[in-house]
């Protein structure tokens, strides 16, 4: 029997070619057809596979959140937990910068974004925090880590350094964003991290459960 010309389907297969094509194109143009032709297939056959569309990007979703490391809070240390799953947040959602509104439109029926947000509660919950605390600061990191994987800071400042040095002096260092854009990402999101968990630990010290 002659093999088939082109590879056998699956959904994991489905979902890695959806990344590919979000990556490269973007979320707002994805569409089953063009998956489909990514794929060298007809559209009809991915629905054996997914439902809709929709089930094809919770499935992409699905596999950036399991990417998070959520095993810092293991030990009961919640600083250390919250530092080690929000710079894992960062980094799989900043190797695919197309993707952050899918993965920052939240849980839904998404098993694995539910599966992370149980693991990160129950750290913050056996470290003393009460429930609505946990579900605050578990917030907070999300604002701060999509913040920062969707509008790097480096990206507001293109034009030529004489604009700044003429018109905005205060901004003068702003031409050599380009060149340092990773380094000044990074570092202001550390800065950021820092200050939440100081402020953190500080009001841990005194923090007592809600009725």
């Amino acid at each position: 029997m002659a093999r088939p010309t082109t590879a056998i389907l699956s959904r994991e297969r489905i979902r890695d070619a959806a990344l590919r094509l979000i990556d490269d194109e973007g979320l707002a143009g994805f569409s089953m057809r063009g998956l489909a032709r990514a794929l060298g297939v007809q559209a009809p056959s991915l629905y054996s596979h997914y439902a809709n569309r929709d089930e094809v990007l919770d499935a992409v979703a699905n596999l950036l959140t399991r990417q998070v490391d959520t095993s810092g809070f293991a030990d009961g240390r919640w600083r250390r937990g919250v530092e080690t799953w929000a710079r894992s947040y960062r980094a799989s959602l900043a190797a695919h910068p197309n993707a952050v509104p899918l993965v920052a439109s939240g849980a839904g029926r998404r098993e694995d974004f539910l599966a992370m947000s149980e693991q990160v509660h129950a750290g913050l919950l056996s470290a003393g925090w009460p429930a609505r605390h946990a579900t605050e600061i578990a917030g907070a990191v999300k604002y701060l880590v999509v913040g920062a994987a969707s509008t790097p800071f480096a990206s507001g400042f293109a034009d030529d350094a004489r604009v700044y040095l003429e018109r905005y002096p205060a901004l003068a260092q702003a031409h050599r964003l380009p060149e340092l854009a990773e380094e000044i990402d990074s570092e202001s999101f550390e800065l950021g991290l820092a200050c939440l968990l100081d402020g953190l630990a500080a009001r841990h010290a005194g923090v007592r459960h809600l009725e």
